[in-house]
């Protein structure tokens, strides 16, 4: 059959998608927690929500493929949570924090967009129009989820730079400055 090895890909693709949500529906309350804003707390809890919903819609395409969920660690995924963790650690503070955790979850979200927009792909290709529209549902909520992000990083970069120290730091010793210089 010529479908069978995009069909084996398909569902290898799927697993690792599977993986990366379930990574997710672990990471997001962590980010939630480190967040600020309120806004970009609960748009973290909401997203939660959703993740646990594309995790719902996953398991059901792979019932209706009489295949199993599991057996595949999304590496990708593990390495951008692992990211997003090690910015939590940052001492950053204020929206210096949440403009990383932004950053951290916008690419989290292009990884998914991407991901979600091959499956589909593979699903439209294979027949599987149930499929194809389940995961239409999940990328349309991904992108979303990115436009919610920028509109939130539009608000909260600026507050970001004006949360910045100021460039007037004490000079090292031994070096002079031009300010030191115009005195």
């Amino acid at each position: 059959m010529p479908n069978e090895g995009l069909k084996e890909l398909y569902v290898n693709e799927l697993k690792d998608l599977y993986s990366a949500e379930n990574q997710l529906v672990k990471a997001l309350p962590k980010m939630a927690k480190a967040a600020n804003s309120e806004e970009l707390r609960n748009g973290f809890e909401k997203h939660l929500e959703q993740t646990k919903g594309h995790v719902e819609r996953l398991e059901k395409i792979f019932e209706s493929l009489d295949e199993t969920a599991k057996g595949k660690k999304c590496m990708g995924m593990e390495g951008l949570v692992k990211e997003g963790t090690e910015v939590m650690g940052e001492d950053f503070e204020g929206a210096v924090m949440d403009a990383a955790l932004i950053s951290a979850a916008q690419r989290v979200e292009h990884y998914e967009i991407a991901a979600y927009g091959a499956v589909r792909q593979f699903a439209r290709i294979l027949g599987e129009s149930e499929h194809e529209t389940l995961l239409n549902e999940i990328l349309e909520e991904e992108k979303q989820t990115d436009e919610k992000l920028t509109t939130l990083a539009e608000q909260i970069n600026p507050q970001a730079k004006e949360q910045e120290p100021p460039d007037n730091k004490e000079p090292q010793k031994g070096k002079k400055t031009s300010s030191r210089r115009a005195a």
